[in-house]
């Protein structure tokens, strides 16, 4: 199964497709979209949007795992943050690739085995499991691969219940 996980944002939105067969991660494309900060907003999320559909369109996942959406003390970058999500939404939807959404708390304990872990110990496994050679940079990459992982495991034991 093919899976690309996003790690949503506006300035850098990090991303990950990863393959998940017979128990086995194979990273297949990874890296980072980013804006410049004093571009206008609406061209920002063009950008966004624009870079995602390439990834999308060259490499089609049967699932997109995002991480859900959390309140921030700073509400501007909050509302910033789910605009971009909705331009990352709506690019998976207009392809008919499912989008799941996770916490970070369940990633962690996907990836990790614990849901308190630290960056560094996710980072570190994720890097791991996929048999890469450093962490991928920057961090919102990272997180975008352990997202793909993290479905990867949540949708096995979502099927492994209804065989």
């Amino acid at each position: 199964m093919v899976i690309l996980g996003i790690d949503p944002g506006y300035a850098t939105v990090g991303f990950g497709v990863v393959d998940y067969a017979y128990g086995k991660f194979t990273p297949i494309r990874f890296g980072a979209i980013t804006t410049p900060a004093g571009m206008a907003f609406p061209a920002r999320l063009e950008i966004i949007y624009g870079d995602l559909c390439q990834v999308l369109d060259k490499t089609p996942p049967a699932a997109m795992s995002v991480e859900q959406l959390f309140f921030t003390n700073n509400k501007t970058t909050g509302i910033d943050v789910a605009q971009a999500r909705g331009v990352i939404l709506l690019a998976a939807q207009q392809r008919g690739v499912p989008v799941y959404e996770y916490t970070p708390m369940q990633v962690k304990q996907s990836v990790v085995g614990y849901g308190l872990a630290e960056k560094q110990q996710v980072m570190e496994m994720t890097r791991r499991l996929l048999g890469l050679e450093k962490v991928p940079r920057p961090d919102d990459t990272a997180d975008a691969l352990a997202l793909a992982i993290c479905h990867a495991h949540c949708a096995g034991s979502l099927l492994a219940k209804y065989r």
